[in-house]
């Protein structure tokens, strides 16, 4: 018999988790082996549990659903990260695929049914929802896409954090922290931190505060 296809559930919302994890459990080759509520969790699970496939939300509490797939892949390289997002445009679909997602499936509607979805990612394929758009990610066009730590950064800015809030909270020095602030400006092409802030949620970069 063939092995199963472990799975981990990353949503910051019980509820929806439970819906997946009932839905997961009619198919006779996937387990679901745990579920996070938030960034930093799935982070910490993806690496003790080693799951074949996460799905994962975009917008979690604590880090995004972008950072942590970085940090996942950083530990675990082979497991396939599947997004879900309620963002149909291009800008989140390719940061999720930056971060070295396999799928993004829309929320809304889930066209794509969830086991198929997972079932190709783990076959080593990418999914993407027929509602999103294919981002130049997939055409091997160069694009202005952020590091994990410049997202965090550009996520505090956006809350309002001063320079200095930003190395406090991150352990980072103040000049360390202008220099990333730079640095998103340049390959984003913008030059005032309101315009930043604009173009951050107008294209769901961070979490609305």
């Amino acid at each position: 018999m063939a092995e199963k296809i472990s799975v981990l559930l990353v949503d910051d919302h019980a509820l929806v988790r439970q819906g997946f994890r009932r839905l997961l459990e009619d198919e006779s080759d996937m387990i679901v082996v745990g579920e996070a509520g938030d960034g930093n969790e799935a982070v910490r699970l993806g690496k003790e549990l080693k799951p074949k496939v996460i799905v994962m939300d975009c917008a979690l509490p604590g880090i995004s659903g972008l950072v942590a797939a970085r940090r996942i892949l950083e530990n675990s390289p082979d497991v396939a990260i599947l997004m879900l997002s309620m963002h149909s445009e291009e800008t989140w679909v390719r940061q999720a695929l930056d971060a070295g997602a396999r799928g993004y499936i829309l929320k809304s509607a889930m066209e794509l049914e969830l086991p198929v979805a997972i079932r190709k990612v783990a076959a080593g394929e990418t999914v993407l929802d027929p509602a999103v758009s294919r981002p130049a990610a997939l055409k091997g066009e160069r694009n202005a896409a952020l590091t994990p730590r410049e997202l965090e950064i550009l996520q505090l800015i956006v809350e309002g954090k001063s320079n200095k809030e930003i190395a406090d909270h991150l352990r980072l020095s103040a000049n360390t922290v202008a220099v990333h602030r730079a640095n998103i400006m340049d390959a984003l092409g913008i030059h005032k931190t309101a315009e930043l802030v604009v173009y951050a949620i107008r294209n769901g970069l961070v979490n609305i505060p």
